[in-house]
């Protein structure tokens, strides 16, 4: 069995849909109290209604873990080594947010990690677009939806300094 052979590439497929994955898993165990606490936040008036993340979420994730196995697909792990891990390095910045934000409720924290997060991501997406140009189309509605947030969180901190401190 090949490297290209389609069980292959369909394992290949399934770890970094895996590994993506187990990050919104994580980030997701850190989000339980979300639709509780994003209730009693004051909201700025173009804040999304909380139901808009999940559905946001699973199609963003989708998006990443294709984007990956694309990338591993064109060089393979050792050949995309620093982009892949780049990858990785976003995802634990991502699902850090989640627990920062969202558990333990600290609003200037989740913003520094959510700004970090940005800059791993342009990275990511950089080095992703330079490997296979598609992999970086994959990542840029992530890329968009990242700097979303990040205003969003800003705005969210700043109105509820007693909840997000």
């Amino acid at each position: 069995m090949g490297k290209s052979s389609l069980p292959h590439q369909a394992l290949g497929l399934g770890f970094w849909l895996g590994v993506t994955g187990l990050a919104a898993a994580v980030a997701g165990a850190g989000s339980v109290s979300a639709p509780a606490l994003y209730a009693r936040l004051a909201l700025p008036a173009w804040a999304p209604p909380g139901w808009v993340f999940g559905p946001v979420w699973t199609v963003l994730y989708a998006l990443m873990g294709i984007s990956a196995w694309v990338v591993w697909r064109a060089r393979g792990f050792s050949g995309a080594r620093f982009a892949l891990l780049l990858y990785i390095l976003q995802l634990a910045v991502n699902v850090l947010w989640s627990w920062l934000f969202f558990h333990w409720q600290f609003g200037f924290l989740a913003l520094t990690d959510i700004l970090l997060l940005l800059g791993l991501l342009l990275a990511t997406l950089t080095a992703f677009w330079r490997i296979h140009p598609l992999a970086g189309w994959l990542l840029s509605p992530y890329l968009l939806w990242v700097g979303f947030a990040a205003a969003l969180n800003l705005a969210i901190w700043q109105l509820n300094p007693e909840i997000l401190g």
